[in-house]
């Protein structure tokens, strides 16, 4: 963590900090099924290839051939069943099929019992990105009260600073309910 000098320092750091954590948790949505292919299903796939923890996408190619499947095309034919157990070994419930050359995931449709478990999935990521915005809001609060403490800032100073935290803290918790809520109805949507 950088040092703060001054409040505008303190508010620069919230907004990157809380920009990130609203970042990570688009890219951890991304990765919650909807019934349809999509290739950022498997981002957080880690094959053991040869003794190394490596992500899928380093392994080969990943397309999406049609609307209910996505096909891993290995540069190196011997990681097929690699990456065949890599799959299998995740819980997003998937049963992928190889022919030595290519794997193939097929997307199931989601059944209603499914997408609950995603929905309590997705709320239990949101709970966790709410509280990280959270923190972030206190720790910047503690460091503003230091500045105005060590006399490096007034009073006054302190007060905007910590109205400004308090609305950037709003409007980035919105940004991920808004998040979740979207991705919340493309899961329980039924096609």
């Amino acid at each position: 963590m950088t040092t703060i000098a001054t409040s505008k320092d303190a508010l620069a750091q919230a907004k990157v900090r809380m920009e990130k954590a609203v970042e990570d948790f688009r890219k951890e949505l991304a990765g919650v099924r909807t019934g349809r292919a999509n290739v950022s299903l498997l981002d957080h796939v880690r094959v053991d290839y040869h003794g190394t923890s490596m992500p899928l996408n380093q392994l080969g190619t990943l397309s999406v051939p049609d609307a209910t499947m996505i096909m891993i095309s290995p540069w190196d034919a011997s990681a097929v069943p690699m990456i065949d157990k890599a799959i299998r070994t995740t819980d997003l419930g998937l049963n992928p099929t190889n022919d030595g050359k290519v794997v193939r995931v097929p997307i199931p449709p989601l059944t209603e019992d499914r997408r609950k478990d995603m929905v309590k999935h997705i709320h239990k990521v949101l709970e966790n990105h709410r509280t990280a915005v959270r923190n972030i809001r206190r720790d910047i609060k503690e460091a503003v009260e230091k500045l105005e403490k060590d006399k490096k800032i007034s009073e006054d100073d302190r007060k905007r600073s910590l109205d400004e935290l308090e609305k950037l803290t709003h409007s980035e918790t919105k940004k991920i309910e808004d998040h979740s809520a979207l991705k919340e109805k493309e899961v329980l949507e039924i096609k």
